[in-house]
């Protein structure tokens, strides 16, 4: 994951933004839909994704619904209704960090407090 330290606080958030916009996933899926929005920037290893997953799982945030494709058994992942309502939550904390962020990036020089 290129520059994981910054992508790793807004991995839950990322999973569940995209979980909100296209109601069911398996985690394959998530990692190629990641990787093609971003045109290869950002790769979610499955060492990264399955930990967070399995986290808000146990929150209460996800449920998993097992169906079998091709001779495979595959698990997709959708919100809750409350994870419905905490990834609105968590994309305001997010957007609200990135507005900090550019504030903080593009400070002026010499500017007075």
């Amino acid at each position: 994951m290129k520059n994981s330290q910054l992508y790793k606080g807004s991995l839950t958030t990322i999973i569940m933004k995209l979980l909100e916009e296209n109601g069911k996933m398996y985690g394959y899926e998530i990692t190629q839909k990641v990787k093609a929005i971003t045109a290869g920037e950002l790769n979610i290893t499955e060492g990264a994704l399955y930990p967070a997953l399995h986290k808000l799982e146990g929150e209460g945030i996800l449920e998993v619904e097992i169906k079998k494709v091709d001779n495979r058994m595959r698990k997709y992942y959708k919100l809750t209704e409350v994870g419905t309502q905490e990834t609105v939550n968590r994309l305001a904390e997010l957007e609200d960090f990135i507005r900090n962020m550019q504030s903080l990036v593009n400070l002026k020089p010499n500017l007075e407090f």
